[in-house]
């Protein structure tokens, strides 16, 4: 029988009213895969959900009630140790955050409106499935979308040279290095499914988790996946079609964008072994497309072959010739350039369905972003080497026109199938991490408890009853994805709700506001839950941090955030305006959610960095 052992090894001279903090607990527990996998009652009351803010000193085995107990036996200590055996599922003893305004349960602790539900052990957290690869193809299918296939004409254009935009893509990359850090120490602290919305609930109160909420479910995560969805459809019917693709009616681009939304979706809802699966394969597709694009250039470099005569030789001028001097034009090369490099926090939204977060989540940040930037770097040198610099700096097609001028209509073809593929996968990435969103907000009740159930799907493992008769569907996911692969426990209502959100903006969206949207609203949530970082440091120095980042770092990041919304400031006052109105209008919506959801309105402190003490 195995043992866990956690120890508060600070001594303090007000002991008896120390306040605990259970995420460190649920981190043990997450690595217990014998006490995850157990269904258990919960011991706190009936009908209370253990992810809310309770008094429940008689029953908490850290409260001052039992300490008092171990001072009049006559054992009086200054570090206060338990030992926990895994076979008492202690996981539903554990009691809501002390330091937190609004709290969350441990991982694997079934909340009321899993009891509501009929599922005891339903939650995602406790059918981990998800392995070191499974992160890396979320991270590389959400940042390698269509950007680098399509239109790194604003990085190039602005820099005003082939070394100038090299330079400003390996910045851009980097910074992004910096936040996607950071969010890999805040996963392994907070190992829950969520991310922002946890981190900025746990550290801000969960005033500020629910803006986020409110932005992300409702715009961002939605309409991102609407624009990617767009230009799916219209490669596919550019791969289709051929050069008449501009007369096409856009009626037509949407109605297959919505095709390919309506597959993911159903994909998704079928498995999360399925999901992960499929975004190992177009991940490793997009690298062997972006070695192929590498592997092209350097050949039409040497060669000078091109279907339409001699290659273009401008790269032989020199490389920095023309750099742009401008300030303003640098600041919207490193712009576009971070926009380019967006989804790098994607694992966080589903920490808490790693196998093992600890080290898998620091793991995959630092695999894939430097991948990442190394492909970049290499594709748009190929482009150099291939193409003419005024091509680079104006076409939104940009690899299409690399395999048109290699190879002729054909290679037109061939691209404009490898960037759709590239954008199917994407948005596999996009739409597997916001049904994990709209779960965990319907788990907290920010949303309907409808969004926070899981679908079942027979709950049955393939594979693990080989007497048990199955079907040939069965059967063959089982021989495409493994024998373990889970049908169902996948949040259906929640990827059901974000899908109906994006068919709305494909439908309708006006994209140049949702960009303007998604860079305003989407830095200041970076930059809100980066800083939480220094201040949980400050806040919480003893909270197990599995994985810790230079304090550089953040603040780095911090900077970046700041200047880039100073930037959107400047040049979109109006719509920026807008932006702030609309999570100002979360406000309200906010008190009225925790209302419903605890029959009472509590006003966040406005001391953050403080920890309040149980009383």
């Amino acid at each position: 029988m195995s043992h866990i052992t956690f120890t508060q090894t600070e001594t303090r001279s007000d002991n008896l009213h120390a306040p605990r903090d259970s995420l460190e607990l649920a981190s043990l527990a997450s690595s217990s895969p014998e006490s995850a996998g157990r269904s258990s009652v919960s011991s706190s009351p009936s009908g209370i959900s253990s992810s809310r803010k309770l008094s429940l000193e008689d029953e908490d085995p850290l409260s001052t009630s039992h300490l008092h107990a171990n001072l009049e036996s006559g054992r009086p200590r200054s570090a206060r140790s338990y030992s926990i055996s895994s076979a008492f599922d202690f996981g539903n003893a554990l009691f809501p955050l002390s330091q937190t305004a609004g709290g969350y349960a441990p991982l694997g602790a079934p909340s009321v409106l899993d009891r509501q539900g009929g599922i005891a052990d339903g939650s995602l957290e406790r059918n981990k499935t998800l392995t070191y690869l499974n992160g890396l193809s979320l991270v590389v299918g959400l940042i390698i979308g269509s950007g680098i296939f399509s239109s790194p004409s604003q990085v190039n254009a602005n820099a005003g040279s082939p070394g100038a935009s090299l330079i400003a893509w390996a910045v851009a990359g980097l910074l992004a290095w910096t936040g996607a850090a950071s969010y890999a120490e805040l996963g392994g602290a907070i190992p829950l499914n969520g991310g922002a919305q946890v981190y900025l609930s746990k550290i801000f109160g969960e005033l500020v988790g629910f803006l986020f909420t409110w932005c992300a479910v409702l715009v961002l995560k939605p309409g991102s996946a609407a624009i990617i969805a767009i230009i799916f459809g219209e490669y596919v019917v550019r791969a289709v079609v051929g050069a008449n693709a501009e007369t096409v009616n856009p009626w037509i681009n949407k109605g297959v964008a919505i095709g390919g939304m309506f597959l993911v979706t159903v994909l998704n809802c079928i498995s999360t072994r399925v999901a992960a699966r499929i975004g190992d394969v177009f991940m490793f597709f997009k690298f062997i497309a972006l070695i192929g694009v590498t592997v092209i250039g350097i050949v039409v470099a040497v060669t000078g072959f091109s279907s339409t005569g001699s290659a273009s030789n401008e790269w032989k001028e020199g490389w920095f010739k023309g750099t742009s001097t401008d300030i303003s034009g640098w600041a919207v090369a490193l712009y576009a350039g971070l926009w380019a490099f967006d989804g790098w926090d994607n694992t966080n939204y589903v920490t808490g369905e790693f196998k093992n977060p600890n080290r898998d989540l620091p793991r995959v940040i630092h695999t894939a972003m430097p991948l990442v930037i190394l492909s970049y770097l290499l594709a748009n040198v190929s482009y150099f080497l291939v193409l003419p610099h005024s091509t680079i700096e104006a076409s939104n097609t940009i690899a299409v026109q690399f395999g048109d001028k290699v190879f002729g209509s054909v290679g037109a073809l061939v691209f404009a199938l490898v960037v759709s593929a590239s954008c199917f996968g994407a948005l596999n990435a996009t739409v597997f991490t916001s049904g994990r969103l709209v779960y965990a907000a319907g788990k907290e009740g920010y949303l309907p408890s409808m969004f926070g159930n899981l679908w079942t799907g027979g709950s049955s493992v393939m594979g693990s009853n080989r007497l048990q008769r199955r079907s040939w569907a069965s059967k063959s996911l089982s021989r495409i994805f493994g024998e373990n692969t889970c049908i169902g426990y996948t949040p259906i209502n929640a990827m059901a709700l974000n899908s109906a959100l994006t068919l709305i903006y494909i439908v309708g969206g006006e994209f140049k506001t949702l960009v303007t949207f998604y860079g305003v609203a989407g830095y200041t949530f970076y930059f809100l839950t980066v800083l939480g970082l220094i201040v949980l440091r400050v806040r919480e120095p003893y909270l197990e941090r599995p994985y810790k980042t230079w304090l550089s770092t953040p603040i780095i990041f911090c900077c970046v955030s700041l200047f880039l919304l100073s930037r959107a400031v400047i040049a979109e006052p109006l719509q920026t305006l807008i932006v702030v109105a609309f999570i100002i209008a979360g406000v309200p919506v906010y008190f009225f959610r925790i209302y419903q959801r605890d029959g009472k309105i509590t006003f966040p402190g406005w001391k953050f960095w403080q920890a309040s003490r149980r009383r």
